[in-house]
C-alpha cells in the first residue's frame, strides 16, 4: 500500500502528460500522413496557444477566454499553411521543411518580443485548475480529466475520418497524393483541414499541459513538441492510434523514470527510445512499410 501511494503521483502524471503529449503528436501524424511533411512549427503554436490565454484572461473572463484560445490558434494554423507551405506545394520537400523551421522561429521570437523573455503566470482554470483526492494522493483535477478527454477526441476524429466525406478524402490524399488530385479531391481543402484539426487539438493540449505546468515562456513548446513528435514516430508516423499510444508510452515511463529518482534523465530516455526504435523498426509499432524514402 505504501509502494501504491508513494509512485501512484508518477503514474497518473504520466498518463496526463502522455495524453496532452498525444494531442500534440496527432497534428504531427496527420499532416505528415498527406503532406510527408514535418511541421516543426507544431510546438511553437501549441505555445502560442498557451500566450493567447495568459493575455486574453487578463482582460476578459476565463471562461470567455478558453474559446477565444481555439479560435485564434487555428486561425494560426490555417494562417502558417496557406502562407508558409501552399506556395511551396511544388518545390523539394527539403525546401518545405525548411519553410518549417522558419516558421518554428519566427513564432519563438515574436513570443520572445512580446514576453520580453519573462515567464508568464497561466491563470487557474475553473474546475480543471482544482484540487482532488484519488487513494490518498492529492492531484489537480486536470490529471484525472485529460486521458478521458483525450480518448474522447481521438474516438470522434476518427469517426470524422471514417464517416465523413472530408475524411475520406483525407484518407485518399494520404494514400495517393497526386491521384487524389487528379479524381478531383480538393487537395488544399483537405489539407487546411488538417492542419485545423492539428491546432484544434494542440489548443486542447495547450489547455490542459499549462494547467499542470503554469509558466509559460517562447520556448515552452519545444519539448513538449519535441517528444510528442517522438511519439509519432514511436508509434508509426502517418498512424494516429500510434501516436496516442507511443505519446501515453512515453508519458508514463518519464514520469516513471522522475519517480525512481532518475529525474536528470527524462528528457534523455525519450530521445534514446526514439534512436533505439528507428534502429530496430524504422516504420514505428503501427507504421506502414513505404518504398518512398524521406
Amino acid at each position: 500500500m505504501e509502494w501504491i501511494s508513494r509512485n501512484l503521483p508518477y503514474l497518473m502524471a504520466g498518463i496526463s502528460v502522455g495524453g496532452q503529449y498525444a494531442l500534440i503528436a496527432i497534428g504531427y501524424t496527420m499532416v505528415y500522413g498527406i503532406l510527408r511533411l514535418i511541421n516543426f512549427a507544431h510546438g511553437d503554436i501549441f505555445m502560442v496557444a498557451g500566450l493567447v490565454m495568459v493575455y486574453a484572461s487578463a482582460s476578459m473572463p476565463v471562461w470567455a477566454s478558453i474559446p477565444l484560445v481555439i479560435v485564434v490558434t487555428v486561425v494560426l494554423g490555417f494562417v502558417i499553411e496557406r502562407v508558409a507551405y501552399k506556395p511551396l506545394r511544388t518545390a523539394p520537400r527539403m525546401s518545405v521543411m525548411i519553410s518549417a523551421i522558419g516558421v518554428s522561429y519566427f513564432l519563438q521570437n515574436l513570443a520572445l518580443y512580446v514576453t520580453g523573455g519573462l515567464s508568464q503566470m497561466y491563470p487557474a482554470l475553473p474546475w480543471v485548475s482544482d484540487t482532488v483526492t484519488i487513494f490518498g494522493v492529492t492531484t489537480k483535477r486536470v490529471t484525472v480529466i485529460t486521458p478521458p478527454l483525450v480518448i474522447l477526441l481521438v474516438f470522434l476524429l476518427v469517426l470524422l475520418i471514417q464517416r465523413t466525406k472530408i475524411g475520406m478524402a483525407m484518407r485518399a490524399a494520404s494514400k495517393d497524393f497526386e491521384t487524389s488530385q487528379l479524381m478531383g479531391i480538393r487537395i488544399n481543402s483537405v489539407i487546411s483541414m488538417t492542419f485545423i484539426i492539428g491546432s484544434f487539438l494542440a489548443a486542447v493540449g495547450s489547455l490542459l499541459y499549462f494547467s499542470n505546468y503554469t509558466g509559460v515562456t517562447p520556448t515552452s513548446g519545444a519539448m513538449p513538441g519535441l517528444k510528442a513528435f517522438v511519439a509519432a514516430v514511436f508509434g508509426g508516423i502517418g498512424s494516429i492510434p500510434g501516436a496516442v499510444i507511443g505519446a501515453f508510452l512515453i508519458g508514463i515511463s518519464e514520469n516513471i523514470i522522475k519517480g525512481l529518482g532518475w529525474t536528470t534523465f527524462s528528457d534523455a530516455f525519450t530521445f534514446a527510445l526514439l534512436i533505439i526504435v528507428l534502429i530496430l523498426k524504422p516504420t514505428g509499432l503501427f507504421g506502414e512499410a513505404a518504398s518512398d524514402k524521406v
